[in-house]
């Protein structure tokens, strides 16, 4: 079992890793010839959110060489902090937050499985040149643990509903702070949902106050009216669809604001909302990050 690879864009590796890391101690990441993953699965974070993510290796990665006998994948578990410290310690000014430990952003940053005593482990050869002119290299573990193919084949997205709408979402970011304003009256959660109208809309209910903010004209992607047939609800482009889901998940999932470049929320009615976080332009995005959010409780509507 050989893996070997240069980092190309470690910002937007630290990204990444940055927008899971919240989610739950560990991830699994699984390395095959063309593309990594990254999966936050099970029940053990709050509310249930899960992660499946497919990333390009060519964005990411050169030298890229994997070898083992199982198709030639490599799944390991690991510390997402673990991680995220790791890539921060080799990324721009940006990522690594002024971090005393980060070495200069034009650094040449190598990954590999290696071992260390009897631990596997994923090893960050960084080298790069101080503010002194001094070349220097620095070498950093993170503990892994490879998992076996039969765990493997038991980690399975979770099994969802056709999608009622499906609606492109206003930057994160600012979504974010619309979130962050709903916290105190959101100790039932939060309602999204939108239309096939280009509406989209949050609300946070208590006994003795409402909020809701809406946004307006955004894009509905793959909708066709022409295309709807059977009742007439399915041909009202205004009827909302909506789920209730936990403020904490919610706010979890915006961590992602710092990958986003285009989301994309397909909405499930009462059952969960499935967001789709593109790395780059749809059209040639250099991976996506999908994020499972479910219901709260079935009646939320």
């Amino acid at each position: 079992m050989r893996f070997r690879a240069t980092i190309e864009n470690v910002d937007t590796f630290a990204k990444i890793v940055q927008s899971v890391e919240k989610l739950q101690k560990k991830c699994t990441i699984k390395f095959a010839e063309h593309e990594m993953r990254i999966i936050c699965a099970g029940d053990v974070n709050e509310g249930g959110i899960q992660v499946w993510s497919q990333i390009k290796v060519s964005s990411l990665f050169t030298e890229y060489r994997i070898q083992s006998n199982n198709n030639n994948e490599i799944t390991i578990s690991l510390s997402a902090e673990a991680l995220l410290a790791a890539l921060r310690s080799a990324a721009g000014p940006s990522t690594a937050q002024n971090s005393s430990n980060s070495v200069a952003s034009e650094s040449e940053v190598t990954m590999k499985l290696a071992k260390k005593g009897d631990k596997s482990v994923l090893s960050f050869e960084i080298t790069g040149v101080t503010p002194m002119n001094r070349r220097i290299t620095v070498v950093q573990h993170v503990t892994v643990e490879v998992v076996r193919h039969a765990d493997v084949e038991r980690l399975k997205e979770p099994m969802c509903p056709e999608p009622d709408v499906h609606i492109l979402l206003p930057p994160l970011a600012k979504l974010r702070m619309v979130v962050e304003r709903l916290r105190p009256l959101s100790a039932d959660g939060v309602t999204f949902r939108a239309n096939h109208s280009g509406e989209l809309q949050l609300a946070a209910t208590t006994d003795n106050a409402r909020v809701e903010v809406g946004w307006g004209g955004l894009n509905n992607p793959g909708w066709n009216p022409a295309s709807q047939g059977g009742d007439a609800d399915a041909k009202d482009p205004s009827q909302m669809h909506g789920v209730l889901v936990s403020h904490k998940c919610l706010n979890r999932f915006l961590n992602s604001h710092v990958v986003s470049t285009t989301t994309i929320a397909c909405i499930c009615e009462n059952h969960c909302v499935i967001l789709y976080v593109y790395i780059g332009n749809v059209a040639d995005a250099g991976g996506v990050l999908t994020y499972y959010i479910p219901a709260k409780f079935d009646d939320a509507m």
